[in-house]
């Protein structure tokens, strides 16, 4: 087990639509399309990330190439996977049962709730000053609850 190097490169999104998913992620929080590839029979592998967070150019890809799955970062992804089954599509919105799923870190807290907020993100609370940082919890188009979380330093 010496020099065991391991890290989680994708986090899977159940959602109902691809193109809509893409529109919310990258339009009303900023994140970055790291990849959008034809699978073939309707499956697509798309992963997106934060802003600056994976080395990507801030306005687009950085491969639109199914060899590159995994290799453009060692940062973590998310996969946006479009539900097929009854069970996936009673997932969306709700994979974990109604806590936080993710939670997006931020080194301008402010900056992006304001912003977040100007384009219609939906909050399901005040921000809050807890004794680790600054946060409020938001929800994507389908509910799924995330954490807008500033660290104290």
């Amino acid at each position: 087990m010496a020099n065991v190097q391991q890290h989680i490169g994708s986090i899977a999104l159940v959602v109902k639509d691809y193109d809509e998913a893409i529109k919310f992620y990258t339009q009303k929080l900023n994140f970055e399309l790291v990849e959008d590839t034809n699978l073939g029979e309707g499956k697509r592998w798309v992963l997106i990330s934060p802003p600056n967070s994976n080395g990507t150019s801030s306005n687009g890809a950085s491969s639109n190439t199914a060899s590159s799955k995994g290799t453009n970062s060692s940062r973590t992804n998310l996969l946006l996977a479009k539900a097929t089954t009854p069970e996936q599509i009673s997932a969306i919105g709700n994979q974990t049962g109604g806590r936080v799923f993710l939670f997006l870190h931020t080194n301008d807290f402010w900056r992006d709730y304001n912003l977040m907020l100007s384009k219609g993100v939906t909050f399901t609370e005040e921000p809050r000053v807890e004794p680790y940082g600054t946060v409020v919890v938001f929800e994507d188009l389908y509910g799924t609850k995330w954490d807008l979380l500033q660290l104290n330093s």
